[in-house]
């Protein structure tokens, strides 16, 4: 299979499925002060090497693969608990702070899933590292996550298979803190789409 999508994608399209298709389909990119900030971030992150502490052992920029799902990626850091059978626990790094929205809490579901098929076992819980605020989010991996990321695994590989960028989203505040907002231009193409339905809404009188 030479199609894989990228898990650090579905974060992109999970936030915006228009920023997704700038990046991924059109290959458009722009880097801002949160980009620069996570990408440091996760320079350092990778740096690191294995370590081993008593019964855990640590180990950093891990490859992933899930041939069920069609995705591949890096993951941050595997904390592996020794036993039989050993217990997995996925770290993902994050430059700001817990958020409501399931953006973050997708893409490291999706790398447990990967750790699931490669390792045939059961990952039930991960967590998020966020910079800004020094602490860890427990995330569970729950069947909503699941359902949830595998939609959105989903609907990333429509937007890949069709290559076509979709409209803005509605919710604005987005629009202000990505990097990719002067090239998406979300205000011009959110006034033609209200201009074309006014038109359409006019001709079916």
């Amino acid at each position: 299979m030479d199609d894989y999508l990228f898990i650090s994608a579905l974060q992109h399209y999970a936030y915006c499925p228009r920023q997704f298709a700038l990046i991924h389909v059109e290959q458009a990119w722009a880097e801002n002060r949160f980009t620069a900030e996570g990408r440091i971030l996760h320079e350092r992150v990778d740096s690191g090497e294995k370590e081993q502490r008593g019964a855990l052992r640590y180990e950093r920029s891990v490859q992933l693969v899930s041939e069920r799902y069609g995705v591949k990626g890096k993951m941050d850091l595997l904390e592996i608990e020794n036993g039989d059978p050993p217990r997995y626990f996925p770290v993902e790094y994050k430059r700001g702070k817990p958020k409501v929205e399931d953006w973050d809490r997708i893409q490291l579901c999706a790398q447990a899933l990967c750790i699931e098929e490669m390792k045939n076992t059961q990952v039930s819980e991960g967590a998020i590292w966020y910079w800004e605020v020094r602490r860890r989010e427990t995330v569970e991996m729950n069947e909503a996550l699941r359902r949830t990321t595998v939609a959105a695994i989903e609907g990333a590989r429509e937007i890949l298979t069709l290559g076509k960028t979709p409209s803005p989203i509605d919710k604005k505040q987005r629009c202000r803190a990505c990097s990719l907002v002067d090239l998406c231009q979300p205000e011009t193409f959110r006034q033609d789409w209200s201009a074309r339905y006014v038109e359409q809404l006019l001709t079916r009188q």
